[in-house]
């Protein structure tokens, strides 16, 4: 700390965080605080501070003549240090400002950054934690966009594609060293070719908002490579930045600009993985880094019988409080300020039960799903939501979200895996699936767009490695493989992890393209875990989180060029026929309009308890299958039906013939449409499996 200070004016309590100007900026902060201390830093590390004399409500506000972007800043909240009553206001701890547009530098753990005493957990600890601390910066974000519309592709168009920043261009050889893991990385043309070859048409980047580490992580000599652990909401992630390696803090902003800008000029929309259920700041006995110090009961859910105690509904150590003003204000103009600012084009949402929980309970008609509803600007973006949150009765909330909400769906997860792996008594379930999952979304008058159809995402096996793996092979983790799922739902194909078998190879193969093709002919938003379209494998490592190394990174040298041909074909049909993205369920209310075949051709007339029930006969026995054949493939109706889980799709919404994109066994072959008719047929298992040696 230091005796070094100046005065502020007034200033304003509106726009919240540090806003530049022609003459000064404005900065304004909320705090529980008796008094707050902006604290202004130069190059050399020297520490000013400006006491803020004008305070509306608990908004605490000043104008600073002469600050401009680039100032290093930071801010000190003096009282109330009373953990009883939920108060974490120290002095002797520099805070980040909640509303900082960039953030500059790393956090050293060690007892520094503690807001209690070593040896008192209810005193304040009276060492300075600035030394130990990063520093928030002023940016001035404006930007000279390309001028372009966005995207706005429909949901019902929309192929997802989540990705790392980092681990998509980190070993890319098309991609300069200096920009490899980087936004300008991602915006370059050699990773932007591979994601407009493949023909998706949005990227889900995992969490880009500014992200520390836990301290545990640390001690080991890993980091938390997925991100998940925000500590500045407005603030794309250093770490990401060519500009900020390069030595221009605040670069970052203008960096993640220009990305957003090159993918949208490549038809490509941008939609954020954002942890608005937890922060960095862990539990009671964390780091004090931000939030805790400034308004601890705002912020964060506390335990109403002992207030020293945080509500964990995530398994970080804390929980938002979206019951409280401050903090539903801070989410709402943070998701804001990435669309207006910085033009993402929407949001998929960790743990998204947690904001649903103004009162303890799950509930749709949360403040603040009402609010987003009504919000002018973010009912109209992509909302997506990870419907579950960790340790409550009402934990697993899939189909229960808002109807303009759509949820990555796990049960279609759950179902397309065991189905895959001859788990018997999937057929039912794998046909609701298959068709939209109307029993999940149906009843609520909400489109087949409201499932997000996942087979595999960041946190799990790849796809290889799920048909490669029974087993998880986390000890790089470095917690003796107690981390991670243990029900993955997966199936080696006759031998664990790499092999020089041929039939398991082939088996592999063909798995692996059954699951890719039920997932992008499926109703629904399809999602690919990307690498998937590649075969890359972590090697059966199931919550790789921690890992920032080449276990995560995409290795371009390594690429299953057949794989890749398939995806990109499978995607291209799916694109092309409007049949595969119906915008409305399918209802059986025509005759004709769906009917269930089994491979021989003949309809199926055993009930199959969906929507979609006709009246029964016996399964016949299946024909052969070419060993290099798909589980599914599209074919004319007029072809021979002896097809493994053949899909024929037939609609008016299409008119004349499409083109072939391949003539090889392993690709799609698109069908003649002329008539209003969705045909599929099915088996209750994979037959050709039934041969392979099950672990």
């Amino acid at each position: 700390m230091t005796d070094r200070e100046r005065e502020s004016l007034p200033g304003a309590a509106f726009p919240l965080g540090a806003t530049p100007g022609p003459a000064g900026t404005n900065f304004a902060v909320v705090s529980a605080a008796a008094g707050v201390t902006l604290c202004l830093f130069d190059a050399d590390g020297a520490e000013t501070q400006v006491p803020l004399r004008e305070r509306d409500g608990e908004i605490w506000h000043g104008f600073l003549p002469g600050v401009g972007p680039g100032q290093a800043y930071g801010y000190r909240a003096a009282g109330p240090y009373e953990p009883r009553r939920g108060l974490r206001c120290n002095p002797a701890k520099l805070l980040l400002d909640p509303y900082a547009r960039a953030i500059d530098g790393e956090v050293r753990f060690g007892p520094g950054v503690l807001g209690h005493a070593v040896d008192n957990r209810d005193a304040a600890s009276p060492l300075d934690s600035a030394p130990d601390m990063p520093r928030s910066l002023v940016v001035d974000t404006s930007f000279g966009w390309a001028g372009r519309p966005q995207p706005h592709h429909s949901y019902a168009d929309t192929v997802i594609y989540e990705v790392h920043v980092k681990g998509f261009t980190a070993a890319h050889p098309g991609v300069p060293p200096e920009l490899r893991g980087t936004y300008a990385g991602l915006a370059h043309e050699a990773a932007i070719a591979h994601l407009v070859d493949l023909g998706v048409t949005a990227v889900e980047l995992l969490p880009v908002q500014h992200n520390v580490p836990e301290s545990f992580l640390r001690e080991r000599g890993l980091t938390n490579y997925w991100g998940y652990n925000t500590i500045g909401y407005f603030a794309p992630h250093a770490g990401y930045s060519a500009a900020a390696r390069a030595g221009r803090p605040g670069g970052q902003v203008a960096e993640f600009q220009a990305m957003v800008d090159a993918l949208h000029g490549a038809g490509l929309e941008v939609i954020l993985d954002v942890v608005f259920n937890h922060t960095a700041e862990g539990g009671h006995l964390g780091p004090t880094l931000c939030h805790r110090g400034l308004h601890n009961p705002a912020y964060y859910r506390l335990d109403p019988a002992d207030q020293r105690y945080y509500v964990d509904t995530t398994g970080t150590g804390n929980s938002l409080n979206v019951a409280h003003l401050t903090c539903l204000r801070m989410i709402l103009d943070s998701l804001r300020y990435w669309v207006t600012q910085l033009h993402v084009d929407g949001f998929r949402f960790d743990l998204a039960a947690t904001l649903g929980r103004d009162n303890g309970g799950f509930a749709s008609t949360s403040a603040f799903f009402d609010l987003v509803d009504q919000d002018p600007v973010l009912s109209q973006v992509k909302l997506i939501a990870e419907p579950w949150d960790v340790g409550q009765v009402d934990s697993y909330d899939l189909g229960r979200f808002p109807a303009q909400w759509s949820e990555w769906n796990g049960r279609y997860r759950d179902t397309v895996r065991d189905f895959w792996r001859s788990k018997d008594g999937t057929l039912a379930d794998f046909a609701s699936r298959l068709s939209g999952s109307a029993d999940l979304f149906g009843g609520s008058r909400r489109r087949p767009s409201a499932s997000v159809n996942i087979v595999t995402t960041h946190d799990g096996f790849t796809l290889r490695d799920l048909v490669s793996y029974d087993t998880k092979h986390n000890n790089a983790n470095g917690e003796d493989g107690r981390d991670g799922a243990d029900d993955n739902r997966s199936w080696n194909c006759g031998a664990e992890g790499p092999t020089d078998d041929p039939a398991v190879l082939a088996l592999r193969a063909r798995q692996q393209r059954a699951l890719l093709a039920t997932l992008l002919l499926s109703l629904g938003v399809p999602m690919i875990l990307a690498g998937d379209e590649l075969g890359r494998t972590q090697g059966g490592n199931n919550n790789a989180y921690c890992q920032d190394n080449p276990i995560s990174w995409f290795d371009w040298s390594e690429v299953d060029s057949e794989l890749l041909t398939w995806t990109r074909e499978l995607v291209a049909l799916r694109r092309a026929h409007p049949v595969l993205r119906r915008r409305r369920y399918l209802s059986g209310a025509r005759t004709g309009d769906v009917a269930w075949f089994t491979p021989s051709g003949t309809p199926m007339r055993q009930a199959i308890p969906t929507m979609y029930n006709v009246p029964a006969i016996p399964f016949p026995t299946p024909p052969p299958v070419s060993p290099t054949g798909a589980g599914i493939a599209v074919k004319k109706l007029q072809s021979s039906p002896a097809i493994p889980r053949e899909i024929t799709s037939q609609s008016s919404e299409i008119s004349g013939t499409s083109a072939t994109p391949s003539a090889s066994a392993q690709s799609p072959v698109i069908s003649q449409f002329t008539a209003r008719r969705v045909r599929i047929d099915l088996m209750p298992r994979p037959w050709w499996a039934r041969g392979a040696t099950r672990a």
